[in-house]
């Protein structure tokens, strides 16, 4: 595979920078997913057992949105360190982070063995999931989009993305495999299996970022505070950055965790439901890369856009598609779902990180990202589950509140400037 270089780097060959962006971030993201996937069909029992199954459903939901108020943070702490010292060091000081307190959730005793320090503790390795988070998707965006060659940023910084799906397809696979245990074995060591995993595949990302060269920071970074630097000179990017941020993780969630709940509801096997959310990430990592590609050559908004908005559509057909309960059929609405989910997903990066220059960007697109991600990913599952349970089932709830956060996307990136044809070196320069 051909060499790239970008401005005053050295040079990094594209297939190094999959496996720093991408498969580090799919490692990260496999530990998020078999949570999210966890507090779905395991958790509730093990950890909440004291309530209705839905309502325990509601409230591991709400365990698992924890983990999205510590990404603030996170973002915070890990892009300044990142823009003034070092990209690599966070890079990996996330990972390992992730991969011990995945690890120890697998090492949890159970509420019936521990009592309620079970689920305290359940949520204190949530919130260092999502700490670890806050700083992941900053550094392994920027290690894509910094090293591109001009006119393919997007392509480069959808290697992210493509971890993400990627990670939630060996998350699903794993669960699918382990749901066709016995349920008492399932339960009681089987679960444990699937974050004993993802703290020892942990291993492989940290060799691949061990060896990723140390970077410079920029110039300016010794002045003051990045992050504030951002916000005085790019408060309406920074704004509308965080309303894509809420926009995209709403229905990314919506889309992928709730699903998992729905699909249960309408009476198909934990076994099914897992082969169906292996069905939707596949499509989502063969997806992200195009749609990535496709903004470089059409430009990001119109990607993001019609992407976003035929989404909203879809997600209203998924239900009675997935009710029918034909095979073809469900197989094709979560193949959709995951198509144009990836549309905006694999552009962001690249639009975001657009938006700042060098010296502030991990501040500020970590700051925003994780923000966003916590006021809609945070509550996306809790808020779907509700709307489902108050309205006695019927999900159009669920997909009136997917449709306005998909609004919401639409116009906050309607309102940054288009940037895809912007030198690398003269991003973040213009208002």
């Amino acid at each position: 595979m051909n060499t790239i270089q970008a401005p005053d780097k050295p040079a990094i060959s594209a297939r190094r920078i999959f496996m720093i962006a991408g498969f580090g971030t799919a490692l990260e993201f496999y530990d998020f997913t078999v949570y999210g996937l966890a507090a779905a069909l395991v958790f509730p029992k093990l950890f909440f057992p004291d309530f209705d199954p839905l309502v325990g459903t509601i409230i591991a939901f709400a365990a698992f949105g924890s983990g999205f108020l510590a990404r603030p943070l996170g973002g915070i702490v890990f892009g300044h360190f990142g823009d003034k010292h070092s990209r690599r060091t966070v890079l990996i000081t996330t990972l390992t982070i992730m991969g011990a307190s995945t690890f120890l959730i697998g090492c949890l005793p159970s509420y019936q063995s521990l009592g309620i320090a079970a689920p305290i503790l359940l949520v204190v390795l949530r919130l260092l999931q999502g700490f670890s988070a806050g700083g992941e998707w900053g550094g392994a965006s920027l290690t894509g989009v910094e090293n591109a060659p001009e006119q393919r940023r997007g392509l480069f910084g959808s290697f992210t993305s493509m971890g993400i799906g990627l990670g939630s397809l060996i998350g699903s696979g794993v669960f699918a495999l382990l749901t066709l245990m016995p349920e008492d074995l399932l339960f009681s060591f089987g679960w444990r299996v699937a974050f004993w995993l993802g703290g020892a595949l942990v291993v492989v990302g940290l060799f691949a970022r061990r060896r990723m060269p140390e970077e410079k920071p920029a110039a300016d970074a010794h002045k003051g505070a990045p992050l504030l630097e951002a916000l005085r000179k790019h408060p309406k990017q920074i704004l509308l950055a965080i309303g894509i941020a809420y926009g995209y993780n709403t229905i990314a969630y919506i889309g992928s965790i709730f699903t998992v709940t729905y699909a249960e509801q309408r009476d198909y096997s934990p076994t099914v439901s897992m082969l169906l959310q292996v069905v939707g990430a596949a499509v989502f990592v063969i997806s992200a890369p195009i749609m990535g590609a496709l903004s470089d050559r059409h430009g990001r908004k119109k990607v993001i856009g019609w992407g976003t908005a035929i989404y909203a559509a879809v997600f209203f057909m998924f239900f009675p598609m997935v009710d029918a309960h034909i095979a073809w059929m469900v197989i094709l609405a979560y193949a959709l779902v995951n198509i144009f989910m990836a549309a905006p997903q694999g552009c962001i990066p690249a639009f975001l990180s657009e938006q700042f220059p060098r010296e502030t960007r991990m501040s500020a697109i970590s700051a925003t990202y994780q923000t966003g991600a916590a006021l809609g990913g945070g509550t996306a599952a809790t808020v779907a589950a509700a709307l489902f349970t108050f309205m006695g089932g019927n999900p159009l709830g669920v997909g009136l509140y997917t449709a306005f956060a998909a609004l919401v996307l639409i116009l906050c990136a309607a309102g940054l400037r288009e940037t895809h044809k912007v030198k690398t070196r003269d991003l973040g320069l213009a208002a």
